[in-house]
């Protein structure tokens, strides 16, 4: 078992090489199951202009209760009938967001044998990475990534964080600090909804010194057979929750509310939250009391 998790049981393909290299027809390990391929706009069954909520998130703390209680009315509305929501004003630098995008996508265009000295094992999957899980023969999805951990400090290895491009590791720390900023006020924020005291959320994930967090960029090369197959399997989340910064040129997401797939259109210098398993196990007998 352990020299299992020490390697792939197979050559790791990158998909954005893989992508490259001018193939017309996707390799087999990437074709999904009709079942599970990506839907026609014919499939959707809600309305198309259909959206995630928008919640001006700045009124959460205002002097204002009106403003503050009708935020907070929101997001409890968002969490408990979608799990997901996106969020503006949020306090994050737009600047910083937009330099964030840029540099990932500098360090993906990047010679693959640069990339290759971060590429990742299934020990941490910290680095560069193309496949998850240690099955031989496993679907794979259509999409490259890099994964690394950021809190608690003492699982911080910056030795793994990209030094190319220069701007790399410094731009990580401090994105990766003003998200981690924004996650303590949401936190606050479901605690209050659910009646609570602010802090009880943060402090049962450990507190702001040893609250867990992760950063993952995934990268999705063109796809000469989209129809085929996915950049991302459908799944949950399994932490506490999910702060994302889309793409804002591409509206990928997808989110599945009751029997339908939504697809999200991200609204401008707005992160997405995604209500992880940990957070909606935990809350689920609280909020059933709550009187919103």
């Amino acid at each position: 078992m352990m020299n299992c998790l020490q390697s792939w049981p197979e050559p790791v393909v990158r998909v954005q090489s893989l992508a490259a290299s001018g193939i017309q027809a996707i390799p087999e390990r990437y074709i999904k199951p009709p079942s599970h391929r990506p839907l026609s706009k014919s499939d959707f069954s809600l309305p198309q202009e259909v959206n995630i909520p928008v919640i001006d998130f700045q009124n959460v703390f205002s002097t204002d209760h009106r403003l503050r209680d009708e935020a907070l009315r929101c997001i409890y509305s968002a969490c408990s009938e979608w799990g997901f929501f996106q969020v503006v004003n949020h306090g994050v630098s737009h600047e910083l967001m937009k330099g964030v995008r840029e540099m990932w996508r500098e360090f993906f265009n990047l010679p693959v044998e640069v990339k290759q000295e971060y590429a990742n094992s299934p020990v941490t999957y910290e680095g560069y990475g193309s496949r998850l899980g240690v099955q031989k023969g496993a679907s794979l999805d259509w999409s490259d990534y890099f994964f690394l951990h950021y809190m608690p400090v003492s699982l911080r290895n910056q030795n793994k964080w990209p030094a190319t491009p220069a701007s790399c590791r410094e731009m990580v720390a401090e994105y990766s600090r003003e998200v981690v900023k924004l996650g303590g006020k949401l936190m606050k924020a479901f605690s209050m909804n659910l009646g609570l005291e602010e802090d009880f959320l943060l402090n049962s994930f450990g507190g702001e010194e040893n609250v867990g967090a992760c950063l993952r960029v995934n990268y999705y090369p063109r796809c000469p057979q989209p129809d085929l197959t996915l950049g991302l399997s459908p799944h949950s989340d399994p932490g506490g929750m999910t702060i994302l910064l889309p793409d804002e040129n591409v509206a990928g997401l997808q989110v599945r509310r009751n029997d339908s797939w939504v697809t999200v259109k991200p609204a401008p210098d707005a992160f997405i939250i995604n209500i992880g398993d940990q957070i909606q196990v935990c809350t689920s007998k609280i909020a059933s009391s709550r009187p919103f």
